[in-house]
């Protein structure tokens, strides 16, 4: 899960504590790439406005501490692009297609706590947003057949879940245990796309280590820690009652994810910072170990953010092959090289446990998303241009 999705995402959650104003001096030239300076407590954007447009921000992070950076809708809630784990010292760009109107930046040192936030306007160009003539039609098909994705993997998810928690609620552990790696690569398939309902994603997919303050500890992770409680030193069991409770409001909040996306639409921009998102999540947990910490199912998770990567990344491909063919060459490439090494630890339908891994492999792992990350970091730069 990405640790953005705390109280810097709560509903109404507008006044951040340590709040600095975007006020830097505007970037000389482009009023649509904007230099975005990061440190441990402010957040300075170049410009508190752009024209509509694709717009670019150049994420530096100049403070200690591992940083992110968004841009949310009006509402504060809506995710419409980030670009997470800058570490001190590196640069990182987002692109996205901005429709005129009133959005938020921020800013979040540590990856954890309120965030730094300001309000960020973009203003009628008079230019169009978004893709025209043969480009539109690759973008209209590829929105098409990744919303028939998000669709149908939230499906298998509710499914998958309600087997899980009838399993949980019975007291039938074994069973549990089996369903919940295979449920939750629906979820991280989609995983994006559910993090960007920031009411939901704390409640389901909170790791224990990334709580904040006061933050009761629920959904998926709070299940597998009492399933799989081994590494929980002096550890108490959950009573009955209190895993029904658990296990209930992880399948409503489930329900509530599966409506939401019933209708849901996306640009070439959101398809294809996604798929980057995804493989950021890879990055952040997954080829780490930390995912999954009680249960060590992490390379589950890996392979289900790799394939929804993967079905962004073929959504975009006609577009893409249009507009840079050598990057796509690169990147089927890469997705090649990867798969391959997680195929290696296949076990019967799953994976093996992470700890089965030695640290060559996991290096190895980790150098092939690191490789992958690289060119699909500009495919939204291509497919916008």
């Amino acid at each position: 899960m990405i640790r953005k999705t705390t109280a810097l995402l709560a509903v109404g959650a507008f006044a951040l504590t340590g709040c600095t104003e975007n006020n830097a001096a505007p970037a000389a030239g482009d009023a649509r790439h904007l230099a975005v300076t990061a440190t441990d407590d402010s957040c300075q954007v170049a410009a508190a406005t752009a024209p509509s447009g694709t717009v670019t921000f150049s994420v530096t992070n100049s403070g200690s501490k591992v940083n992110e950076f968004y841009v949310l809708g009006s509402d504060g809630l809506r995710i419409i692009g980030e670009v997470e784990n800058i570490g001190p010292g590196l640069s990182r760009d987002l692109v996205l297609s901005l429709a005129p109107g009133e959005y938020f930046s921020a800013c979040k040192p540590g990856m954890v706590g309120e965030g730094i936030r300001a309000p960020f306007s973009v203003i009628d160009s008079g230019e169009q947003v978004g893709p025209a003539g043969d480009d539109k039609q690759f973008v209209d098909q590829a929105s098409t057949a990744y919303a028939g994705y998000v669709k149908d993997q939230t499906d298998q998810l509710l499914a998958k879940t309600q087997k899980f928690v009838t399993a949980v609620k019975a007291g039938k552990d074994d069973e549990a245990r089996t369903l919940y790696p295979d449920a939750r690569m629906h979820w991280e398939r989609i995983e994006t796309v559910a993090e960007s309902f920031g009411d939901l994603d704390p409640r389901m997919d909170a790791r224990e280590a990334d709580l904040e303050k006061g933050q009761a500890f629920t959904g998926w992770h709070r299940l597998e820690k009492d399933l799989w409680p081994a590494r929980a030193t002096g550890y108490t069991a959950m009573t009955s009652a209190e895993r029904a409770k658990i296990a209930d409001t992880l399948l409503a909040d489930t329900k509530t994810l599966h409506q939401r996306t019933r209708t849901m639409s996306f640009t070439a921009d959101e398809i294809s910072n996604g798929a980057k998102g995804l493989l950021d999540e890879v990055a952040a947990g997954k080829v780490t170990g930390e995912e999954e910490y009680w249960s060590r199912t992490d390379l589950y998770d890996f392979q289900g953010n790799i394939d929804g990567a993967r079905v962004a990344w073929e959504g975009l491909r006609p577009l893409l092959k249009k507009k840079d063919a050598t990057l796509d060459g690169q990147i089927d490439k890469e997705f090649a090289n990867l798969q391959q090494l997680l195929d290696a630890q296949k076990q019967g339908a799953g994976f093996v446990t992470y700890d089965k891994l030695s640290k060559e492999q996991v290096k190895d792992l980790s150098d092939a998303v690191n490789a992958l990350s690289e060119p699909l970091s500009k495919m939204t730069a291509a497919v916008l241009k």
